[in-house]
């Protein structure tokens, strides 16, 4: 039997909160009245300037170190939070690692870490925050993928684009298994967003690919960053494995 929502604050842990898109999901979960965990692999100077904008006093925003590399980390930062706050609600899979080379280029080492940072993290923080959703009845997961894990990419290498597309297949996994304990798992596939990532990897070639997107614009991360507020919310409960597209018409199904 799936448990009531407890009337409390929520807590929301967001991996690669620190800078660029996550930066944008924190805030935007933090507004709409969520605690919130800036979790990154280097929380330094950023995320404490995130923390602090966010609250001074340090009570609904908070720093924490995780490698997704590492499923220890996810297991660590969970224990600390239900240690200070009894519980977590949702689980935000936004970091990951990407690398524009050429598909002759890629050494099979590369794409193995990348796979195993992306979709490996992905893997393991589902898992082992899954196991806490499932003893409390109540859970949500939100999956951050990509468009170029539906086309294969263009601008990104083959293993960040097959990172992507194995964290779309772990979200319907994820979304069919856990659905009977109150846990819902979903992702989003942006195209190109208006964040530095993006714009580092398009560099040059940004004003051409820009004019190659349908309507004729790069994609706005806080709106995104809505979308994820929305799908983690109580009432997105008949919202389950599924993949919304926000990339300006580039795919379209």
């Amino acid at each position: 039997m799936v448990a009531p929502l407890p009337e409390k604050i929520q807590t929301a842990i967001v991996t690669g909160g620190a800078r660029g898109f996550g930066a944008s999901v924190v805030r935007a979960l933090h507004k709409a009245g969520y605690r919130v965990v800036i979790a990154d692999i280097n929380p330094g100077e950023e995320a404490q300037a995130l923390a602090s904008e966010l609250d001074l006093a340090g009570e609904t925003a908070v720093t924490a170190t995780l490698d997704v590399s590492k499923p220890a980390d996810f297991q660590s930062v969970l224990d600390k939070c239900i240690e200070r706050y009894g519980s977590v609600e949702v689980l935000v899979n936004n970091a990951a690692r990407t690398m524009a080379q050429p598909l002759m280029e890629i050494d099979p080492a590369t794409f193995n870490d990348i796979m195993a940072t992306n979709a490996g993290g992905t893997f393991a923080g589902s898992q082992i925050f899954a196991r806490h959703f499932k003893d409390r009845g109540y859970g949500r997961i939100v999956n951050m993928a990509s468009l170029a894990g539906q086309n294969g990419g263009t601008a990104t290498g083959a293993h960040y684009a097959a990172s992507k597309g194995a964290i779309l297949t772990l979200t319907k996994v994820f979304a069919r298994d856990l659905a009977p304990f109150g846990i819902t798992c979903n992702a989003i596939a942006p195209g190109p967003m208006d964040t530095p990532m993006v714009r580092g990897v398009l560099g040059d070639k940004i004003e051409a690919a820009i004019a190659n997107i349908p309507v004729q614009r790069l994609g706005d991360p806080e709106f995104v960053a809505q979308m994820v507020v929305m799908l983690a919310s109580p009432e997105a409960a008949f919202v389950n494995g599924a993949c919304w597209d926000v990339n300006g018409g580039l795919y379209v199904r």
